[in-house]
């Protein structure tokens, strides 16, 4: 996730940078709750999340479906978005 960290940087201050906590139990719930037919879907929904509610730049996703196809380890999706806004 891209995110200035500068004003924590200077301060050491946690409240000015990025609450990874937050953003994890949000995902959590978001993905507990949610009954996408592709990985694609669900990949696009968790970038929208992170960069319109926690005012990240830039998110970086790889999303694993596991065991989706036979004889392999797992298979996905890498998807990089910015936020245009």
């Amino acid at each position: 996730m891209g995110f200035d960290i500068f004003p924590a940087s200077e301060t050491d201050h946690i409240d000015q940078t990025l609450d990874y906590k937050a953003v994890s139990k949000r995902l959590i719930d978001f993905v507990k709750n949610s009954e996408f037919q592709l990985v694609e879907t669900l990949a696009q929904r968790i970038c929208d999340i992170i960069l319109n509610e926690f005012a990240v730049e830039q998110v970086t996703l790889t999303l694993n479906k596991g065991k989706a196809v036979t004889g392999a380890q797992g298979v996905g999706v890498i998807i990089t978005r910015r936020n245009n806004g």
